[in-house]
C-alpha cells in the first residue's frame, strides 16, 4: 500500500499512467488542427523538419542540463524506430495529408491509432491484453472506418491513404517508445529520439527554407510553435509516460478521445463544419473506452 493512499502501489501507477495520458492526448488533440493551419502558409515538408529541429535543440538542451545518460547500445535501435515513426513519419505524413483533406476528417482516423498502439504493444511490447479487450478495441476503430467509408473515401484518396500510413508509423512508434520507457524513462526517450533525428533535419530545414518568411501570419508562427513545443516535445513527455506505468494495450485506448477534443478544435479554431454523424461516431468510439479499459489485463 502507498502510505499516502488507500491504493496499492501497483493500482497507484496504473492510476497515474491513465492521469498521464490523459493529459498527453489533450495536447495531442490540437496537433492536427495546428498543423493544418500551418500548412497554409509553410511547405509541408518543411513544416515537418523544422519543427522537428526546434524541438530537437530544445530536447538536447534538456538532457545536457539534467545531464542524462547515454542510452545503451541496445536501446538506439529501439530509438531509431521511435524517430522513425513520431518525430519523422507521422508528422510528415500528416502534414501532407491535410493538403488533401481537412482537419475534422482527418482527426477521424485518429482513433485507429488505439487499435494500431496495441497490436504493436503486442508486436514489439509483449503485452497480452484479454480477447475481449480487442472486441471493443477493434469496434471503435470500425466505427471510425465505417463513418470514413461513408463520407467517400474516393473524394480524396491520397489523402486518406497518407493518413492511414501516418496511423501505422505512430502506432509503431507508440509502443516502442512506450517499451523503451521502462528502462530509460519517458521523457528520454522523446528527447533522445529528437535528438537522434536533429543532424539530419536541421540541414533539411536549411535546404527547405523558403525564400523569404515576410508574408507568414502571427497564427502560423503560433501553429508553428505549438506542434514544435507541444506536439513534439511535451506531449510525449506524459504520453510515455502514461504508457509505460498503465500499459500500451490499455491507456492506448484513451486515443479514442482524441478526436473529440481534435473535432472541437476544428469547429471552434477553424470554422470547420462538423457534422451530426462526426459526433455520434466519436461519442461512439469514446464509449467503447471504458469496455477496452476493463479487460486491458
Amino acid at each position: 500500500m502507498d502510505p499516502t493512499t488507500n491504493l496499492p502501489a501497483p493500482a497507484l501507477e496504473k492510476t497515474s499512467g491513465w492521469i498521464n495520458g490523459f493529459i498527453g492526448v489533450v495536447i495531442f488533440s490540437g496537433s492536427l488542427p495546428a498543423t493544418r493551419l500551418a500548412v497554409l502558409e509553410f511547405d509541408p515538408v518543411f513544416l515537418t523538419v523544422i519543427r522537428a529541429t526546434l524541438a530537437g535543440v530544445l530536447a538536447l538542451g534538456l538532457l545536457w542540463l539534467f545531464r542524462e545518460r547515454r542510452p545503451a547500445r541496445d536501446q538506439w535501435f529501439s530509438l531509431l524506430i521511435v524517430a522513425l515513426g513520431v518525430v519523422v513519419g507521422f508528422p510528415l505524413l500528416t502534414a501532407l495529408a491535410l493538403q488533401y483533406v481537412t482537419s475534422a476528417h482527418s482527426i477521424v482516423f485518429v482513433g485507429l491509432l488505439p487499435l494500431a498502439t496495441a497490436i504493436f504493444g503486442v508486436l514489439r511490447g509483449g503485452e497480452r491484453p484479454r480477447p475481449v479487450f480487442w472486441i471493443f478495441s477493434v469496434l471503435g476503430s470500425s466505427l471510425v472506418v465505417g463513418f470514413a467509408v461513408s463520407q467517400g473515401l474516393t473524394a480524396s484518396p491520397t489523402g486518406d491513404l497518407l493518413m492511414l500510413a501516418a496511423i501505422l508509423a505512430c502506432g509503431l512508434g507508440y509502443a516502442e517508445g512506450a517499451k523503451l520507457s521502462r528502462s530509460l524513462g519517458g521523457w528520454q526517450v522523446i528527447c533522445w529520439a529528437l535528438v537522434l533525428s536533429l543532424p539530419v533535419m536541421a540541414v533539411l530545414s536549411v535546404w527547405r527554407a523558403p525564400a523569404s518568411f515576410s508574408g507568414i501570419s502571427v497564427s502560423a508562427w503560433v501553429c508553428l510553435a505549438y506542434v514544435s513545443l507541444f506536439s513534439m516535445l511535451i506531449g510525449f513527455v506524459f504520453w510515455y509516460r502514461g504508457l509505460a506505468q498503465g500499459g500500451i494495450a490499455a491507456v492506448g485506448q484513451l486515443q479514442l478521445l482524441q478526436p473529440f477534443f481534435g473535432l472541437a478544435l476544428a469547429a471552434t479554431l477553424l470554422h470547420e463544419h462538423v457534422s451530426v454523424g462526426m459526433l455520434v461516431v466519436t461519442l461512439g468510439v469514446i464509449l467503447c473506452v471504458a469496455g477496452a479499459k476493463k479487460f486491458a489485463r
